[in-house]
């Protein structure tokens, strides 16, 4: 009796497990890249990426020139013009630095840019992925771009173009 119900419950745990699940699979890097709104933003922070890129390289320049000027000078300099120009020298590396990591940085202005660009479409492919699955039942959305132990992948269960349509982009 008790291998009869041991064996009922190991039947229904398998028939539970065994239930198939139904996979899609997207590929990011297609979907972005047929978004026209996706291209000017990323193209907006280019731009912006290049012109603070420059403003840091102009302030480590400075520096650089700054710290030429006193090994050629540093002979004829008093010890206390010799601490004073490198204290300069190390103020302005600092600048660099600084500046930096105000455009840069985690906090800085290119991630706070980025969020503004670049997260609202993103949420829009979110929000078309996840009404697509709910429609369709599907239990997993799998990025294919970002999915790198995918080997194969049958091209009938991308729904990538479904996405793009739903975005109101048609391929």
């Amino acid at each position: 009796m008790k291998k009869a119900i041991l064996l009922s419950l190991l039947f229904v745990a398998c028939a539970f497990t065994a239930s198939a699940q139904k996979f899609a699979l997207i590929d990011m890097e297609y979907i972005l890249k047929n978004i026209p709104a996706y291209e000017q933003a990323n193209n907006q922070l280019n731009q912006v990426s290049q012109k603070y890129q420059s403003e840091v390289e102009a302030k480590a320049k400075e520096a650089e020139t700054l710290y030429k000027e006193y090994q050629k000078a540093s002979a004829s300099l008093s010890t206390a013009q010799q601490t004073q120009r490198e204290e300069a020298i190390v103020a302005k590396e600092k600048e660099a630095v600084a500046l930096r990591q105000k455009y840069f940085g985690p906090e800085g202005e290119m991630a706070k840019k980025q969020q503004e660009l670049i997260t609202p479409i993103q949420d829009k492919i979110y929000d078309a992925v996840k009404q697509l699955a709910q429609q369709k039942g599907y239990d997993v959305v799998v990025d294919r771009a970002s999915a790198e132990s995918i080997i194969f992948a049958s091209p009938r269960i991308d729904i990538s173009n479904e996405v793009l349509s739903k975005l109101g982009y048609s391929n």
